[in-house]
């Protein structure tokens, strides 16, 4: 067994330890018993059908949608694994605001399947990161309470520190599309780490995929081979399906 195997098998088992000493809440729902339920996981609407094939938005035909066509984005392709919608968005905001951490490693075990199934050729997983004042704020990131474990799980490097915020920027709820570009635009820089390397940049929910376009331009400008985005989940307010 791999090095990176015997973290992930000690990593499952920190949890369930912790499972017997701190009896858990679903973070979906609030039922006493589990991190994250089955009835939460089996409700999850996983994001799937017709999908553009770079920037992963639904649409009636194959191929690359028209948006993408006129504003190419900097990253290969990005995929999100469900819609941004209950109970993944009350799980996320948990981990987010309520300090639920232990909701990372749960949301990374059932994406796990979802991720290998892309077939992405990626030797790196490097999350999107926070400001200082966030950090600071916060106290972790997370992004990185979900790739980490997912990395282990794929037996993938985890990368934090190849990506890096040149500045802070405001919150891209509310704002725009060109509002979102512009916040985030040379917000970012990348390490030498990711030269000719295939880099896998995962944030938690994306709307636009400006953030991850922003951070995959950096990774490539750095030496990076390709760029891939992953988010858990996406909000498709345009598009008829799910209202955020």
């Amino acid at each position: 067994m791999s090095k990176i195997s015997l973290t992930y098998t000690f990593y499952q088992t920190l949890w369930a330890g912790l499972d017997l000493f701190f009896p858990p809440v679903c973070g979906g729902c609030g039922k006493k018993g589990s991190i994250w339920c089955l009835d939460c996981q089996n409700k999850v609407q996983i994001l799937n059908g017709i999908l553009c094939e770079m920037c992963g938005l639904p649409q009636t035909k194959q191929g690359v949608c028209d948006t993408c066509r006129a504003d190419r984005p900097h990253f290969r392709a990005l995929r999100a694994w469900a819609i941004f919608d209950d109970p993944i968005r009350t799980a996320l905001h948990k981990l987010k605001y309520r300090r639920n951490i232990s909701m990372g490693y749960s949301l990374s075990l059932q994406m796990n399947d979802f991720v290998k199934d892309l077939n992405w050729p990626i030797d790196m997983i490097v999350p999107i990161p926070l400001g200082r004042k966030r950090m600071q704020e916060r106290g972790y990131n997370q992004v990185a309470m979900i790739a980490k474990p997912l990395a282990m799980s794929l037996n993938v490097h985890y990368a934090p520190n190849q990506l890096k915020r040149r500045k802070e920027t405001r919150s891209q709820v509310g704002l725009s599309s060109m509002e979102r570009r512009e916040n985030v635009r040379a917000a970012f820089e990348a390490g030498m780490g990711v030269i000719g390397k295939t880099v896998l940049v995962m944030d938690d929910v994306s709307t636009t995929g400006s953030t991850l376009s922003s951070s995959a331009e950096v990774l490539y400008a750095s030496g990076a081979k390709d760029v891939f985005a992953l988010t858990v989940a996406r909000a498709l307010p345009h598009h008829g399906l799910r209202h955020v």
